[in-house]
């Protein structure tokens, strides 16, 4: 049973946590999503549910099929590469236009939010084969404040979409190795080059900043596995 923050709507609550669920793997893949069984987990109305997942299928995150019901989206390589292709285009055009006319108070959220992502560990201390949440948490922060200083609010809207699809695939394949990448000096260099100003430079180490991680994803056996044919469970 999930206790509502005061404020929070039925449907808000269903929302937030199967998507915190599905973006951090604990609601695999092809799961299935049974609307009954949620909404006495959650303790709201089937419809709140109902709502829920249509809110969730608008971002890609789950499907519908006719007489099915719902499920979590399936993964794949193709999609994964579909998907860092079309982040590492989006991601570039906001950041050009952030270079352009971002401020001292962009770049001072920059800086803020490098300090408080490299005094973080990346893997949990218990269970190192798992992302820390509050790294996870303060990499999302870094790179919207990278982009933060565009000022088209569409452009941010897409960065923001593609960015949580790929923290899905992040999550799923937490426990590939990755000791001889340096994440910290990667995400310095993008930051001297937008302090810098240098569009072109900044878009290249982004873009290969974003594809690096992308070839680490695809080797994971988990992006061509069959599709989970069990209920999904927020606690899996």
């Amino acid at each position: 049973m999930s206790e509502r923050p005061r404020g929070m709507s039925q449907t808000r609550l269903v929302f937030e946590r199967l998507r915190s669920a599905i973006v951090e793997g604990r609601l695999l893949p092809g799961s299935k999503l049974n609307i009954v069984s949620l909404a006495d987990e959650l303790a709201v109305s089937a419809g709140a549910v109902r709502e829920g997942l249509a809110m969730l299928e608008a971002e890609a995150l789950v499907v519908s099929e006719p007489a099915r019901g719902y499920r979590v989206s399936p993964v794949s390589a193709l999609d994964l590469r579909d998907l860092v292709e079309a982040r590492i285009q989006i991601e570039k055009l906001c950041l050009a236009e952030a270079i352009r006319h971002g401020d001292l108070a962009w770049e001072g959220r920059i800086v803020s939010a490098l300090y408080r992502l490299n005094r973080v560990a990346e893997r949990d201390a218990e269970f190192p084969q798992q992302l820390n949440a509050e790294w996870a948490a303060n990499h999302g922060e870094f790179h919207r404040a990278l982009v933060s200083g565009c000022p088209n609010q569409w452009l941010l809207k897409m960065h923001q979409m593609l960015y949580q699809q790929s923290e899905r695939y992040r999550y799923l394949s937490a426990p590939l190795a990755a000791a001889e990448r340096d994440v910290k000096a990667e995400h310095q260099a993008i930051v001297d080059a937008v302090l810098k100003r240098d569009i072109e430079a900044a878009q290249a180490l982004l873009a290969q900043h974003l594809d690096h991680t992308a070839q680490l994803l695809l080797s994971s056996p988990r992006l061509n596995r069959a599709p989970e044919t069990q209920a999904g469970s927020l606690a899996a």
